[in-house]
């Protein structure tokens, strides 16, 4: 038999002829093929991968779930903080507002009881000059 070949099944001592079948690349593996037990390893690894990437993403999960009933839990505390200090904002601007309103009042009652007394007596202190020197300034000398 020739080198690089094999005899096929037609060879026989009987046959006159001798037919060399090529060799092909699947004829020659460089590596052995693998015993099945090193397949179940691989599969077991495998199956490791898998466990472990599981239990990472409910691990994710889980603690995405407790961030967000943390985060409503503190978002509803402050709610319930910002509900009850505003309320007694709103019952102090309601009193400062009724205050407002009354000294309005109280102004504009004055205003018109007092009104042209006091428009009579502007007028007269313009209109009416009578020049004096202050007392903190030296009198001029004359």
């Amino acid at each position: 038999m020739p080198l690089g070949g094999k005899r096929s099944t037609e060879d026989s001592p009987e046959s006159s002829r001798m037919y060399v079948r090529p060799l092909l690349t699947r004829d020659i593996s460089p590596i052995s093929p693998l015993p099945p037990s090193h397949h179940e390893q691989e599969r077991a690894v495998d199956g490791n991968h898998t466990d472990r990437s599981k239990r990472v993403k409910d691990a994710r999960s889980e603690a995405q779930k407790e961030i967000d009933d943390y985060r409503k839990q503190k978002e509803d505390e402050f709610q319930k903080f910002e509900k009850e200090h505003t309320s007694g904002n709103k019952k102090a601007e309601e009193d400062a507002s009724q205050d407002a309103e009354e000294q309005v009042k109280a102004i504009r009652s004055a205003g018109d009881k007092q009104g042209q007394q006091v428009v009579d007596d502007l007028l007269r202190v313009v209109t009416d000059v009578r020049p004096e020197v202050p007392d903190r300034v030296a009198q001029p000398h004359v």
